[in-house]
């Protein structure tokens, strides 16, 4: 497993929509945006790839950012109090692999995946994805068949309950299911 160095990414948050007001340049994890700016609402991705959050702390629904401009997380992304928190997700190079399991704990049907997968129900006939282990690489999970509805970043490490992850601050639910799966790759 590779993983390019950290400092590979850079964004630009902005207080306002349209990339006004205060700024916050950041190229790694930012926990807590509240000490740079009182809100964010817009921002320009100039490298990389990242994944904001609605929350501090990295709770709260979570958006995927690839190099680009967002000029208005409300209507783009529908997030009402723009972002708190975000994360720089370090390139991977190499192989990748996550195992699911139908049930919490590493229970029920297990499937090893290295590949995207659009739909489990499809592909496994699987109907809920509780827990996994990323193994290699570094992954998002979806809420819809096909990369649809709410997203959940996942890096490598044992993932024993979603219900018990926090989801449930800014609208996800502890019943939140993972339906399909997408490595993250080069495609920043």
């Amino acid at each position: 497993m590779t993983t390019i160095g950290m400092n590979m990414g850079r964004a630009t948050f902005y207080e306002n929509r349209n990339f006004q007001g205060r700024s916050y340049e950041c190229s790694s994890d930012c926990p807590d945006m509240s000490s740079y700016m009182s809100k964010c609402q817009s921002c320009r991705v100039q490298s990389g790839c990242f994944m904001a959050y609605e929350h501090p702390n990295y709770m709260g629904n979570q958006f995927f950012m690839r190099r680009g401009e967002y000029s208005d997380y409300q209507s783009m992304m529908g997030i009402t109090d723009g972002i708190r928190s975000c994360r720089m997700i370090p390139m991977h190079r190499g192989n990748y692999r996550m195992r699911i399991y139908e049930r919490e704990n590493f229970g029920g049907q297990m499937h090893e995946m290295m590949d995207d997968c659009d739909s489990i129900m499809d592909r496994y006939r699987m109907s809920d994805c509780q827990s996994c282990n990323v193994m290699d690489g570094h992954w998002l999970m979806y809420e819809q068949p096909h990369y649809r509805g709410r997203q959940m970043y996942m890096r490598p490490g044992e993932y024993r309950s979603f219900r018990e992850m926090g989801m449930g601050m800014g609208g996800m639910s502890g019943g939140m299911r993972f339906m399909s799966m997408r490595r993250i790759t080069d495609m920043c």
